[in-house]
């Protein structure tokens, strides 16, 4: 369902590239203020779909200090999992950014408190994807961190909020996304639940499309496809389409 999908975007976001005077890299930041949301994880989930669909992605990981994704490369090539997907630290944004136009897309997985640089990345970037659970404890500084972007100029069109490590009361997930909306944000659609399945294929090596079981792997591409049709607006947006 997904891939067909992709191929679809692949082909709309490279006309699109074609169009443009410079043909630059598309950059996503996957940003957070706190950590254990899921960031990493829908840092990875976005890149394994568009490298799925062909595309040339690296993944900057700027959480040097846990190294979050770097370790999950590691463990992707030790399975011998494809499609092959780079990943490499970066202490800078502008470090990374030097090197982004030798790929398709680049993917920011932003370090967690760090306003300064977290604000460079949505800047840079065509979507920032903010991952959060549902308690307010997540939701809160969610939504704070949207506001001060919003607050330094980033247009809340380029903010979408994705629901991570969510239960399984739906009146929970309900209220969490109409939280986000009345703050004036977008929300992907579906959730991610909390999942041994989840955990255990990240620990080898895979993204959580890539699970075994179908009622997982449904609901991944369907938060998945909502953040590929957002890429995908924004792109168009941007280009004048």
């Amino acid at each position: 369902m997904i891939a067909s999908k992709q191929v679809n975007v692949l082909a709309c976001v490279e006309e699109n590239k074609k169009a443009r005077k410079n043909a630059m890299s598309i950059i996503v930041g996957v940003l957070s203020q706190k950590g254990g949301v899921g960031k990493s994880t829908i840092a990875r989930l976005i890149a394994r779909e568009y490298a799925f669909a062909g595309w040339n992605v690296k993944i900057a990981d700027l959480d040097i200090s846990q190294g979050t994704s770097v370790d999950w490369e590691r463990r992707r090539e030790q399975y011998g999992l494809s499609p092959e997907i780079a990943v490499e630290p970066f202490r800078t944004v502008a470090q990374a950014l030097k090197i982004s136009d030798s790929y398709d897309m680049m993917i920011f997985d932003a370090p967690p408190h760090s306003m300064s640089g977290t604000l460079e990345i949505a800047k840079a970037s065509v979507l920032s994807v903010l991952p959060t659970g549902l308690s307010l404890d997540d939701l809160r500084p969610s939504i704070m961190l949207a506001h001060e972007l919003v607050n330094s100029g980033i247009s809340a069109g380029k903010i979408i909020f994705v629901l991570c490590r969510v239960g399984d009361r739906e009146n929970e997930i309900t209220e969490a996304r109409e939280y986000i909306r009345s703050a004036g944000y977008a929300c992907a659609d579906g959730s991610l639940p909390e999942k041994t399945a989840y955990r255990r294929a990240s620990d080898e090596g895979r993204a959580l499309s890539e699970v075994t079981y179908p009622s997982l792997k449904l609901r991944t591409e369907q938060v998945a496809q909502s953040i590929i049709d957002s890429i995908s607006s924004r792109v168009k947006e941007e280009d004048g389409g």
